[in-house]
């Protein structure tokens, strides 16, 4: 058993298995919310014709593929540099061969189409669109603080538009590109990250984020016409109450983090680690606050069980790679 666990090890580090879960919980509150909603939302037809069991499964394969995707390139494109910076990186330690991360990527963006299937052709064209922009934000736009935080929030926020591309209800999605670019502005500076992020960088973002707004605003009006577009009428306007406590828990949560272990790797990677789990949370919070419990509780059941196969993992990953020893009394 400790042998299977050694050989597994590398190649759950090589996905970061361990903050997927937040990306299936925002593909799952896009499948549920819509399937909730019934005639009000947009695509309803679509999912409504494939049992839920298989749309949620769907939704697991998609979002577990792409993000599985986009950290196993990172880790390959980045393997001579990891190899002077980050030997914990399995390419760059020699745990995973470059034939086995070149397999891991195609494997991963092949589950990431399968599972896309399930929600039609759309789901397939914005998955593959998605991968595209991973593979763009990967060889280029991350070298490019201010255009690689702006492409991050775009491709995490684009997840949840592979069950449904329809959606009328878009602030969920709006927050969580909001969320993504807070926090990856947050790691880049605590963890002291290369290059440095400069005023210019800080503008060009704030300029992407801006331009994004637009876009979901000009969706909205689109979709629920002039009378119905900056908050539908069929979402009571206290479903955001509980979100928006989310959202002030985690802007004290991560300063007092950061205040009380100081700038560094660590901090930088505990704050990415929280702020995926927010991102379920707010998931769950949108359902709450909508009234729709039976959601919020699936929802609310992936977080929680994510979280402790989180936990687990991580306790995991450090016997395997320091083993508990004892030494001989002296």
């Amino acid at each position: 058993m400790s042998r299977i666990m050694r050989r597994v090890s590398p190649y759950l580090h090589l996905a970061r298995v361990t903050t997927a879960f937040a990306a299936v919980a925002n593909t799952w509150f896009a499948i549920l919310w819509t399937l909730a909603m019934g005639d009000h939302e947009a695509g309803v037809s679509t999912l409504s014709g494939q049992p839920a069991w298989l749309l949620l499964l769907g939704g697991a394969g998609n979002a577990l593929g792409l993000y599985a995707f986009g950290v196993s390139l990172n880790d390959l494109l980045d393997a001579k540099q990891d190899r002077a910076f980050r030997l914990d990186r399995p390419v760059a330690a020699g745990r995973v061969s470059a034939a086995a991360g070149l397999a891991a990527v195609s494997g991963t963006l092949m589950l990431a189409v399968l599972g896309a299937t399930a929600f039609g052709d759309r789901g397939v064209l914005i998955t593959l669109l998605l991968a595209a922009a991973i593979l763009g934000f990967n060889a280029a736009a991350k070298f490019v603080p201010g255009v690689g935080l702006v492409m991050l929030g775009v491709i995490v926020a684009g997840h949840m538009l592979v069950p449904n591309p329809s959606i009328k209800f878009l602030w969920p999605i709006w927050l969580i590109l909001t969320h993504v670019m807070v926090v990856a502005l947050v790691r880049h500076v605590v963890g002291r990250k290369v290059p440095p992020v400069s005023r210019r960088a800080v503008v060009v973002a704030s300029v992407g984020w801006g331009v994004c707004t637009a876009v979901v605003v000009a969706l909205s009006w689109r979709r629920g016409g002039p009378d119905d577009w900056l908050w539908p009428e069929w979402v009571p306007w206290w479903s955001a109450i509980p979100v928006l406590a989310l959202v002030a828990a985690f802007g004290l949560f991560i300063r007092r983090r950061i205040r009380a272990m100081g700038a560094g790797a660590r901090t930088a990677e505990k704050v990415g680690r929280y702020g995926a789990l927010w991102m379920a949370l707010y998931g769950c919070g949108w359902l709450v606050g909508a009234g729709l419990w039976e959601e919020s509780v699936i929802l609310g059941t992936l977080t929680v069980a994510g979280w402790l196969g989180m936990t687990v993992l991580r306790e995991w990953y450090s016997l395997i790679e320091n083993p508990t020893g004892y030494r001989r009394g002296e």
